[in-house]
């Protein structure tokens, strides 16, 4: 055995593992010489390492805080939106029964309330309050569509913009 293993190998006996059981001492050896260690186990005590994971928990943790404080809603800009659709569901049914051959075989599901949106282009912006919904209704042959997601863009109570009905 070289003198660098040999140093490993002693190394490896005075970790607090096998200093703690003694019947370890040859099991620590045995296997340090198998995986052919080049560097010392240290003590699991190591100050400076505990030191080290805490403060990067708690500087993560501080991020996720102020990250989700950013997060909040801040009121839309009434002008630029128009007034919030407290009744969003009643006026995307009244212009449903516009857009559907079957109205009355609709069967809604509201996936998110309505958020601020600009649905215009580059030059010329479309703003409102978009709401996002599934609709399963009958189609010409009288048979149900299946679940598709649409939406509908809101502003002063009257829906200004679809999506998700091929036009």
């Amino acid at each position: 055995m070289t003198g660098a293993k040999a140093r490993q190998l002693s190394r490896l006996r005075n970790t607090t593992a096998c200093q703690a059981e003694p019947w370890l001492t040859t099991s620590c050896a045995k296997y340090a010489a198998l995986l052919g260690l080049d560097y010392q186990i240290r003590p699991v005590e190591d100050r400076s390492m505990k030191t080290l994971a805490l403060l990067v928990c708690t500087s993560f943790m501080a991020m996720c805080a102020v990250g989700s404080l950013s997060a909040e809603t801040q009121p839309a800009d009434a002008e630029r939106y128009g007034p919030y659709p407290a009744n969003y569901k009643e006026i995307v049914m009244k212009w449903l029964e516009t857009q559907l051959i079957d109205p009355a075989s609709a069967r809604i599901e509201w996936t998110e309330e309505p958020k601020p949106a600009d649905l215009g282009t580059k030059d010329e912006h479309l703003y409102g309050y978009l709401v996002h919904f599934k609709v399963d209704a009958r189609n010409r042959f009288g048979a149900y569509t299946g679940k598709q997601t649409h939406g509908a863009l809101i502003r002063n109570g009257e829906v200004i913009k679809g999506i998700g009905f091929g036009f």
